[in-house]
């Protein structure tokens, strides 16, 4: 199956073309509100010069052309019109010629993240290992074991942060044109079972409600890695003993995967930002009383990998009861035992 132009572009090149028709369409306005003062203003003009019965005859004079009145008025619409339409398209011409250098400002960012991920991946896994030996030769009640545990849940920590900016640089590429065909149930539940041990140390239901089948054009571990990240957002912010409910959709064109929280919602940022790459939310205090802020690397990553795939990430729903996240793709068809596709 052949995949549209829309899939096969990066989310930084999306966000390039989205600003050029944005700041094209502003200048074209200016200026369609220039050309639209001129023509009224030429309105005004002839028929402040033409009485009410000479509006839609020829003009007196008859040493020179006889123009139409009307004629006249429809010329100038018509010209208004296309002046319209050519600063329109000049534009967008010059914006998207302008916001070129950003574009490139982009990719030199995706490329630093890659290469000072490669080389953070090497030490921090080594950390881990000698972390991990230490560990091990402890003996039994040590009192510097729980010291020694932190350490090693800190580096793992550290080296999730490190896939996570890695996987993020590398997930702006192109494509594979024809992605196989995977239900999204299966993944979706690997995602809610490893995250589900970290829920119950909070006390947190985790609710899943799938279809039977769900079929969408989009490999499993991409699934997984994108609900575990959605999930890990929720419980960072959803209140001890809640609920948070994990629902998939089929519709004719796309499968989707909703994640909604019970937590306070989003703050001190726009929600249509909480996927641009190092946008933070605003501090919101848990039961203990601590500060949390999230939206960070994880979810930029859930939108690298929607758009790489020919889906989409949205916040659906924000309010103080709650937050609902909703992941889509493109919907495919399980092939059918014993046929080729």
């Amino acid at each position: 199956m052949t995949r549209s132009n829309h899939s096969m572009v990066d989310s930084d090149t999306l966000a390039i073309r989205r600003a050029s028709r944005i700041v094209g369409a502003r200048i074209a306005l200016v200026c369609a509100a220039v050309v639209a003062l001129v023509i009224v203003a030429m309105f005004v003009y002839i028929l402040s010069e033409i009485s009410a019965g000479e509006l839609f005859g020829p003009l007196p004079d008859t040493e020179n052309l006889t123009v139409s009145a009307s004629g006249l008025l429809r010329a100038a619409t018509v010209l208004g019109v296309a002046l319209i339409i050519l600063a329109g398209v000049m534009s967008w011409l010059v914006t998207l010629r302008a916001v070129q250098p950003l574009g490139e400002v982009l990719r030199m960012q995706r490329a630093f993240v890659a290469d000072a991920s490669h080389e953070l991946r090497t030490p921090l896994a080594v950390l881990d290992a000698r972390l991990q030996v230490l560990q091990r030769a402890l003996p039994a009640g040590d009192p510097s074991s729980l010291v020694v545990a932190d350490l090693r849940g800190d580096a793992k920590d550290l080296i999730h942060i490190v896939n996570d900016l890695l996987e993020s640089a590398e997930a702006g590429g192109v494509a594979v044109n024809d992605t196989v065909v995977v239900d999204v149930k299966p993944a979706v539940s690997a995602a809610v079972q490893s995250i589900e041990l970290i829920a119950v140390e909070k006390q947190i239901t985790l609710d899943l409600d799938a279809p039977e089948s769900a079929p969408a054009r989009v490999p499993a571990a991409s699934v997984t890695r994108c609900v575990v990240a959605l999930l890990d957002n929720a419980l960072r912010f959803a209140p001890r003993g809640s609920v948070i409910s994990v629902g998939v959709g089929v519709d004719k064109k796309s499968v989707s995967v909703t994640v909604r929280d019970r937590g306070p919602g989003i703050h001190g940022i726009d929600p249509a930002r909480i996927f641009d790459r190092f946008a933070h939310s605003g501090a919101v205090a848990d039961d203990s009383g601590n500060a949390r802020t999230g939206f960070g690397i994880g979810l930029s990553l859930v939108r690298e990998i929607a758009v790489r795939y020919g889906g989409s990430v949205s916040v659906v729903e924000s309010t103080s009861a709650g937050t609902a996240i909703r992941l889509t793709f493109p919907r495919g068809r399980l092939p059918v035992p014993g046929n080729s596709e």
